[in-house]
């Protein structure tokens, strides 16, 4: 079974601007090729890649991003034209594949052969041979050890600016005595669930119980900057307060949920 780790990055400005350039290059070759083939331009995975060489021509800004990245745009956009075309021949809704949008970033993926982890550190290669190399190797440190025997790395982006790198890896299958028997869950609003097992056990899972008082705070500094000038000193320093407090909800949530799972596996384990 496949599973992903998601672990934090901690990088320097200038690799910050590294990514994104890389991301923005990849962000516009995918959508030029959506853009064609809106207009009618008939999807071929193989000939499209061909079609790299010429495109690093006319845009030489290519040849500083990292050619694995580039060669995982056309994967990504046979896959998004393969669901394409499994939704027409069942009768669904179609939904043509679509532009990425510029403030989204575009999530980056790197093959596990061609990265180096060392105490933590990961590199993350950019495009670029010698002299004509503009951006050098990302250094950046993980805040967790990454899983054994990955296959892949995503590196993306939330909308707070940080950074994180995914871990795809096989996970080891559990030996022991399964369970039988279905336990038919639902999710709560006072608790995070609830459920019965088919031998009528009730399962309650606790979860967090704070919103009604972040809400309020957040209420609070919200009513307070409506009345500020838009980009005045007060106007941005009850940002960085709303940014604050909805970074500790998140994190209380998160907690919340962390324990309310570990509790769960002690409990059935």
């Amino acid at each position: 079974m496949l599973l992903s780790k998601k672990i934090r990055l901690k990088i320097t400005c200038t690799d910050q601007l590294s990514l994104e350039f890389m991301q923005a290059k990849c962000r516009g070759l995918y959508n030029w090729w959506i853009g064609k083939l809106r207009n009618g331009e008939q999807w071929q995975l193989y000939a499209a890649k061909k079609s790299l060489h010429s495109s690093k021509e006319h845009d030489k800004e290519l040849n500083q991003v990292y050619g694995k990245l580039l060669a995982e745009v056309y994967f990504r956009i046979d896959k998004a034209m393969q669901a394409f075309y499994r939704r027409v021949k069942s009768g669904e809704t179609p939904g043509f594949p679509r532009f990425r949008p510029r403030h989204a970033f575009f999530t980056l993926c790197y093959p596990a052969s061609y990265l180096k982890i060392h105490n933590n550190q990961i590199t993350l290669p950019t495009g670029g041979k010698g002299k004509n190399k503009q951006f050098p190797n990302i250094q950046a440190i993980l805040t967790e050890k990454p899983p054994d025997k990955f296959k892949e790395v995503a590196v993306s982006r939330d909308s707070r600016g940080n950074y994180y790198c995914s871990f795809v890896f096989e996970a080891a299958g559990k030996t022991g005595k399964e369970l039988q028997g279905t336990v038919a869950m639902d999710l709560g609003v006072k608790t995070l669930a609830v459920g019965v097992s088919s031998t009528g056990r009730n399962y309650q899972i606790g979860g967090f119980k704070g919103h009604a008082w972040f809400n309020k705070q957040l209420d609070k500094i919200r009513a307070k900057r409506a009345k500020c000038q838009k980009g005045s000193i007060r106007y941005r320093y009850l940002s960085n307060i709303y940014k604050k407090v909805a970074q500790k909800r998140r994190n209380k949530q998160l907690d919340s949920l962390h324990k309310a799972t570990s509790s769960h596996r002690l409990q059935t384990g």
